[in-house]
C-alpha cells in the first residue's frame, strides 16, 4: 500500500500552479512510486485566510488514514501547524514537516488570524515528529523563524540547509530523506 503524503502550498497569487508544483514534483521524484502525494489547491491562495484554510486543511485530512505524513511550505506550514495544535486529527499522523515556515508570535510575523504560539509544542501530539526545514537564504521567512519555531516545538528535528532559499532551491532530497526515514 501507497503511503500518503498531503502537501499544503504556500500562499501568494500563483503560488500552486508557478511555484509550490516545482516541489511537489521534486518530492515525487526524490520518494519515487511508493507514495501517493496529494497536492489540493487551497482556496483563495492570492489571499490566504486561516480559517478558510484550516477548513480545507480539516477537509483533506479528515480523508487520510493512519501512518499519513503532512507537509506545509511557506504559510501553508505555518497554518498547518496551528491547525493541528488547535484541532488534532482523530487518527494517527507519521510525521509533520514543516519548510520555510514563518513563525507567527514573539519575534515573527504578526497576525490577526493566529494566536500567539509560545506554547505550540503543548499543544501538538507528542506521538508525531515535527521537521522543520529552512534555507539560510530564504528571502521570504526569515532563517530565524526556524529557531523561532525550535522553541516553541521542543523536540522538533531541524535541518537548517546552508545557501538554500524559500524554495529550498526547488530541491526537497533532504525532506525526502526525512520522510523515508519514517517509513
Amino acid at each position: 500500500m501507497k503511503k500518503q503524503v498531503l502537501f499544503i502550498q504556500g500562499g501568494g497569487a500563483g503560488t500552486h500552479d508557478e511555484w509550490d508544483n516545482k516541489l511537489v514534483d521534486s518530492l515525487r521524484r526524490e520518494l519515487g512510486p511508493g507514495y501517493d502525494i496529494r497536492y489540493p489547491r487551497m482556496p483563495n491562495e492570492a489571499d490566504p485566510s486561516y480559517t478558510m484554510w484550516k477548513a480545507a486543511l480539516a477537509e483533506e485530512v479528515a480523508g487520510l488514514d493512519d501512518g499519513a505524513i503532512l507537509i506545509g511550505h511557506s504559510l501553508g506550514g505555518t497554518i498547518l501547524i496551528n491547525a493541528l495544535a488547535e484541532a488534532p486529527p482523530k487518527h494517527k499522523l507519521a510525521g509533520v514537516f514543516l519548510i520555510a515556515a514563518p513563525f507567527v508570535g514573539a519575534g515573527g510575523w504578526p497576525s490577526d488570524d493566529i494566536g500567539p504560539t509560545a506554547d505550540l509544542g503543548a499543544r501538538l501530539s507528542p506521538k508525531t515528529p515535527i521537521y522543520l526545514y529552512h534555507g539560510s537564504k530564504d528571502d521570504i521567512a526569515p532563517f530565524g523563524h526556524v529557531d523561532l519555531y525550535e522553541g516553541a516545538i521542543p523536540g522538533a528535528i531541524v535541518r537548517r540547509l546552508p545557501g538554500r532559499d524559500h524554495q529550498l532551491n526547488d530541491d526537497l532530497a533532504e525532506v525526502a530523506s526525512g520522510i523515508r526515514a519514517l517509513t
